[in-house]
């Protein structure tokens, strides 16, 4: 745990930069665990306080059950301490998210991330009964407002009901509504609100978020623990002149192409970044052309 006053201090396992993981392919789509755990070391040793495998970045819905499984062990081994790992255990399924996340228990990681059931747009019962079973597990478990993909919104006043069943611990919060976070705190005091998009990490830390989980950090993680941390201690001297450099980049952790977007600015910056599985495609010229140039740009601005 952190306990350097000029750090917020890190007192459970979803806090802090949690740093969203993609999955490292080889150029047969094939999933590379070395080069996966080489990843998720480099992330914990720039400062990174954890990763979250097997989630919309890490591509799990392409995944087989023994490559999602596997990852995981990876990201634990890896990073050292399953208080660093949290897998996501979404699926279409109630019961295979709560088997995924037996799955998580047992390799040793601390906490899950959860979105609501995502094959159809459900109704509140039903995303109240997904959050409590797959809370019997026992693992805490982290919702994931994504009402773009899920077209499910986890609105503060369900949040509420969610975290007094005890279904939930926090919220990774999508929505890129910043002003949700003081609802949240009004309506359900004591859950804990993580930045869930880069691009909004200024402003919800601002409104009291104690973590992030990031894409970003995957091409630029000192630098963004750098501003993670003196955002949520309220240096904005330091603060926002980072968060303007980095914009360009975070940014892209908000678009429809952030997967094929951050894998591609990682092997700018000389990290695995790779392919993606179908039907994902590469980026268009212009797109790619894009991400290079604000990646190139923070490179030599001293971002690292």
């Amino acid at each position: 745990m952190q306990t350097d006053s000029l750090h917020a201090p890190r007192t459970r396992p979803w806090h802090g930069v949690m740093v969203a993981t993609p999955l490292t392919l080889r150029a047969d789509h094939s999933v590379d665990f070395d080069a996966y755990g080489e990843h998720v070391r480099s992330l914990v040793d720039a400062g990174c306080d954890g990763v979250v495998p097997n989630g919309s970045l890490g591509e799990y819905q392409t995944l087989t059950d023994e490559e999602r499984d596997q990852v995981v062990r990876v990201a634990v081994d890896a990073a050292g301490d399953g208080a660093r790992v949290m897998p996501g255990v979404s699926a279409y399924g109630s019961d295979e998210s709560r088997r995924w996340a037996e799955r998580a228990a047992e390799a040793g990681a601390e906490s899950v991330l959860l979105l609501p059931p995502n094959g159809y747009k459900s109704e509140e019962a039903a995303v109240r009964a997904h959050y409590a079973a797959v809370a019997e597990v026992g693992i805490p478990v982290v919702a994931y407002n994504n009402p773009y993909d899920t077209k499910v919104d986890l609105t503060p006043g369900l949040l509420a009901r969610l975290h007094q069943e005890n279904s939930i611990v926090a919220v990774k919060e999508f929505s890129g509504d910043v002003r949700r976070a003081y609802e949240i705190a009004e309506q359900a005091p004591g859950l804990d609100v993580l930045v869930g998009a880069d691009d909004v990490l200024l402003e919800l830390a601002l409104a009291g978020a104690v973590g992030w989980i990031a894409g970003c950090p995957n091409m630029l993680p000192a630098s963004c623990v750098e501003l993670y941390q003196a955002a949520v201690t309220g240096d904005i001297a330091t603060a926002l002149p980072l968060y303007r450099q980095l914009h360009p980049l975070l940014r892209w952790d908000s678009k429809p192409e952030f997967v094929q977007a951050i894998k591609a600015s990682m092997d700018v910056v000389g990290r695995h970044g790779g392919p993606t599985r179908p039907p994902r495609f590469p980026l268009p010229p212009e797109s790619a052309a894009a991400v290079r140039a604000a990646t190139e740009k923070a490179l030599a601005e001293g971002m690292n």
